[in-house]
């Protein structure tokens, strides 16, 4: 039997939720080509809390039902971490994009049993997959399950941005009535050009989102979508990310993090963007140099920043972007709705359900196969 390990964010500050403002989530037959799998075997109810600690991702009956210890911690903080505690002793590790563990090479080598890592959520760069590879630990994640909550997100952010929501609604929560301060930032999205930075399964979401909204829409990508797309969404395809950047108003980065594209937009790229352009970052926070984003937005070169992702994660109390003016920020939150968790718990329990049983790991899932 297996010691499966999962790594999950703390329970809310004023606790477990004991009721929920709506009965369920929307029924949808599929997202992004990832069943809600055998939902009538899951052992939660889709609109559940899942992702923090006394969620469980819904796993507890069904792995100590199957005779396999369940072990669900959240402190990942120092060298005497409850995560570093128990890891040498897993066979199975379960962690989230939204509160991060780092499987470094040395980590890896000092859980000797380890043989499955699994993300439930977007995004394996907190796993060094050469030495997982070495190792042969199969390395998987959901991140399919997102792709729609992450999407809306961007929109959501490119919106309360551009029609200045914020300031609008500081307004009559500090009990004012101050109309034409609360509009002198406000613009329509409409007769905007906006620029995708990444056209993977999250960024052809946005685009297809926006198709709507009569906007200018642009991308870049090494890989350049079917002519038929692009006809349908009018798109423009621009190869080089600095080009695209001078051409658009609000620029919605979608790509990961690798060596080529840390810190993609620097200084010198932002001063290239027409004044007052936007940025949507909703991947990884290093993919913009931080202090170049709090200058940009304090000399009026950029009108907003609208982030999700941070670094470090969680962020200190004095990070810069806690407190950076015209920014929409989140606590790394775009792809955790409860309809999202439920669709990465399924997903989990399958994963799980394949390695157990010896079977392949769907592909959709499957990062590392390990053996």
């Amino acid at each position: 039997m297996a010691k499966v390990l999962a790594v999950l964010y703390p329970d809310p500050a004023s606790g477990y939720p004991p009721e929920y403002a709506r009965d369920g989530i929307p029924a949808v037959d599929a997202v992004g080509d990832v069943l809600l799998t055998h939902a009538d075997a899951l052992d939660f109810a889709p609109g559940q809390l899942l992702g923090c600690v006394s969620g469980e991702l819904g796993l507890r009956r069904f792995l100590e039902a199957a005779g396999h210890e369940y072990v669900v911690v959240s402190d990942v903080t120092g060298d005497r971490s409850d995560f570093l505690r128990e890891l040498p002793t897993a066979d199975v590790v379960v962690s989230q994009p939204s509160w991060p563990i780092h499987l470094s090479a040395a980590r890896i080598a000092a859980a000797p049993r380890l043989q499955l890592a699994v993300v439930a959520g977007a995004g394996t760069d907190g796993i060094d997959l050469e030495a997982a590879a070495r190792r042969g630990i199969t390395v998987a994640e959901t991140s399919a399950t997102a792709t729609v909550s992450i999407a809306e997100h961007a929109v959501m952010l490119m919106l309360t941005m551009a029609h200045d929501f914020l300031a609008a609604h500081a307004c009559v929560t500090d009990g004012g009535w101050d109309i034409a301060g609360s509009v002198e930032r406000s613009y329509d999205l409409q007769g905007m050009r906006v620029g995708v930075v990444g056209a993977g399964a999250v960024g052809l979401a946005v685009l297809h989102r926006l198709a709507g909204f009569g906007v200018g829409l642009h991308y870049s990508d090494p890989v350049r979508l079917r002519p038929q797309l692009e006809t349908e969404l009018a798109l423009t395809y621009v190869p080089d990310v600095a080009a695209l950047v001078r051409s658009v108003d609000i620029l919605s980065i979608h790509a990961p993090l690798t060596p080529e594209t840390y810190h993609l937009v620097d200084e010198a790229m932002i001063e290239s963007m027409p004044r007052g352009s936007y940025v949507v970052n909703l991947a990884r926070a290093e993919l913009v140099e931080r202090d170049a984003i709090v200058r940009a937005l304090s000399s009026g070169r950029l009108a907003g920043y609208g982030g999700d992702a941070w670094y470090p994660e969680p962020p200190p109390i004095t990070h810069p972007w806690r407190s950076m003016r015209h920014a929409a920020m989140t606590p790394h939150v775009a792809g955790a709705t409860l309809p999202a968790q439920a669709r990465s718990a399924a997903a989990v329990r399958e994963i799980l359900e394949s390695w157990f049983a010896g079977a392949p790991i769907r592909s959709d899932f499957l990062v590392v196969s390990g053996r």
